[in-house]
This record gives structure tokens, C-alpha cells and sequence, in this order.
């Protein structure tokens, strides 16, 4: 297997990015993080009025169109207070699953740059991201203690690997930045769904949502550099692997971040037909989770990592689909509906 030190001293005339191409973005990347940083606890206005969390605020219902249980016609068939006190806990765990993953790959990168030679500049990029992921996983929490649910996030036996995962970032540095666009896409794809389709969100989980839009639109993009740059280069026998474990890596992770732990149904009282269907039964649920990961099809197609052998992966987990034709494309139901809305 080809090792972290052995990525970047292969021939530059295969496809994806050169090695000038791949450090200028790094360096762009790296620039850009120096020019435009948040703090969770200057540039989020914790004690003002307005952002505090009020238990009584509609806005806090679910989005119809948008989350799945939204839309759910049993969700919307509950008393809005119900529909509050669901949609408080269901945010709440959003962002707690969503620190918790950021932890893995804060963990990840301080694995990975250990191995990293002096110039690099996967270094200096790779601490900058390693920065705003702590402050990310710091207004998250804040979040969640303001909201006030016990809420776990992640599934149990995702918690119970999460010591392992790091360790895969230094060993197979190709596989474990999929694994973090697994990670990053869903969270990411949703929130911009959310930002661009919802009328009203509380003014606090706005802004938390506008900063991790933000400062995670260059972390997609060094993952998909680095994929780019490094997939192609791969050996035949790694590359095959990859690619097939490429769609795997996507569903299993993917499910582990979207599908709402057992809590919901224990705590909440959710029937579990209800989520079955949402996660993901339905038509439109899975319509819902091939759009989420249009963007990795396309970085698959563009740097190898789609075969034919792997095509059939994508299908049979049900994942496939129009690959994106750029970078964070809304999708044909969201553009539907915000065209209908404008009328």
C-alpha cells in the first residue's frame, strides 16, 4: 500500500491536479483562512436578545421540504409544541453529531501532519483547518447547552470506533479524507438546503450555520484537492480498492451522521415506522439521499475513482445518480420549490 510520505513522489503526467496546481490551491486555502477566520465567541452574540433560545419560537419546527422528518405528515400532524420541542432535540443532535465528527477529524489531521516533511504545505493548511474545526466543534456545544437537550449524536457503535478512525488519516491518508468529505457533504449539503430554502431559522442556529458554511466551503475543497491530486496515483491494486470502498465509505458514514440515534424514539416517542421511512424507505427519502452526494460522485468521476466495477457499488447502495456539474449544485426539488415561493 502507498503511505503518506509516498503519495507526492510519483510521475506528475497522470490525470487530476499537478503538484503546482495542487500548492497553489493549498496556498490559496491556506491564505484565505488567515483573511477570513471566525471566533465561536466573538463573531456569535451569545448574550444578545435575540439569539437567545426560546422554547416557545416556531422557528424552531422542523422545515418542510428540507428535513425529512419536516416533511413527515406525522410530524406535521403534532401540536406545535410538540413540533418545537422535536425539532429543538433534532438540531440539537445535528450539531452534536457534527462536533463529534469534526473531533475525528481534528484527531485525523494531527495524525496526518505529524508525518508531514518541513516546507510542507499540507502543514500550514492543514493546521489552519484544524483551528476553525476547534472552534466549530466550541459553537456547536455552546449551542446544544443553550438548547438544553441531553442529546448523544452519533449512533453508539459509531462512538465506540471513533478512537480507531484517526489512526487510518497517516496509514491511508486517500481512504480517510473520503471519509471526511463523508462526514463533511451531508452536514454541509443540508445546512445550505436549509439556509437557502428556509424563510425563518432562530437567529442563533442562522449564524452558527452562515459560519460553518463558510469556513467549511475550504475544507470540502482541500479534501477534494487532495483526492484529486492523490487518487490517480494510486497503485492498480489500491486505486481498485478505494474506488470500490469509495461509495461504502459514503452510505456507512453518511448513515451514521443522518439517521437519528435510537434516542429519538426512546426519549421523543418517534415510531419507528415513522423514521424507517424517512431513513430511507420512501421515494422522496431516497431521492433525498443520492441529491446529498452528487458532489462526491463527481469528484469520483473526475479523479478515477469511478469504475465500472464501482458503478454497480453506487447503485446497490443506492447512492447513485446525475453526478454534480459543479460544486454544491442546488438540487432540481430545491430550485422547484424556491421558484415556486418567489411566484
Amino acid at each position: 500500500m502507498t503511505d503518506a510520505h509516498d503519495l507526492d513522489q510519483t510521475q506528475d503526467d497522470l490525470p487530476g491536479l499537478s503538484k503546482a496546481e495542487y500548492n497553489q490551491t493549498l496556498q490559496q486555502l491556506s491564505q484565505a483562512s488567515v483573511d477570513r477566520h471566525f471566533n465561536a465567541f466573538i463573531d456569535i452574540p451569545w448574550d444578545h436578545p435575540d439569539f437567545q433560545v426560546d422554547p416557545t419560537d416556531e422557528r424552531w419546527i422542523l422545515p418542510d421540504g428540507i428535513d425529512p422528518l419536516g416533511s413527515h405528515s406525522w410530524y406535521k400532524a403534532l401540536p406545535v409544541e410538540r413540533q418545537i420541542e422535536i425539532g429543538m432535540w433534532r438540531q440539537a443532535n445535528i450539531l452534536k453529531v457534527g462536533l463529534q465528527f469534526e473531533n475525528i477529524l481534528i484527531r485525523g489531521i494531527m495524525q496526518y501532519v505529524f508525518t508531514q516533511p518541513n516546507g510542507s504545505a499540507e502543514f500550514r493548511y492543514l493546521t489552519h483547518e484544524a483551528t476553525e474545526e476547534c472552534h466549530h466543534t466550541q459553537m456547536f456545544q455552546q449551542c446544544v447547552n443553550r438548547i438544553g437537550a441531553d442529546v448523544p449524536g452519533m449512533r453508539r457503535w459509531m462512538r465506540a470506533i471513533s478512537g480507531f478512525l484517526p489512526l487510518v488519516a497517516s496509514r491511508f491518508p486517500v481512504g480517510f479524507f473520503i471519509g471526511v468529505l463523508a462526514g463533511e457533504e451531508p452536514i454541509d449539503h443540508t445546512q445550505k438546503q436549509i439556509l437557502r430554502g428556509s424563510k425563518q431559522l432562530p437567529p442563533v442556529l442562522s449564524r452558527i450555520m452562515q459560519i460553518h458554511v463558510a469556513e467549511e466551503a475550504r475544507h470540502i475543497s482541500f479534501a477534494h484537492a487532495f483526492i484529486m491530486r492523490n487518487g490517480p496515483k494510486l497503485g492498480r491494486v489500491e486505486r481498485w480498492v478505494i474506488a470500490m470502498l469509495y461509495p461504502v465509505i459514503m452510505r456507512v458514514l453518511g448513515d451514521a451522521i443522518l439517521i437519528p440515534p435510537k434516542e429519538m424514539r426512546t426519549k421523543l416517542g418517534v415510531p419507528k415506522e415513522v423514521l424507517d421511512e424517512l431513513y430511507w424507505d420512501s421515494p422522496e427519502s431516497q431521492e433525498f439521499l443520492a441529491d446529498l452526494f452528487s458532489d462526491v460522485r463527481m469528484l469520483a468521476e473526475e479523479s478515477g475513482l469511478m469504475t465500472r466495477s464501482s458503478r454497480r457499488v453506487w447503485r446497490w447502495l443506492k447512492i447513485d445518480g446525475r453526478s454534480s456539474r459543479y460544486r454544491s449544485e442546488p438540487s432540481a426539488a430545491l430550485v422547484d420549490a424556491v421558484s415556486v415561493d418567489a411566484a
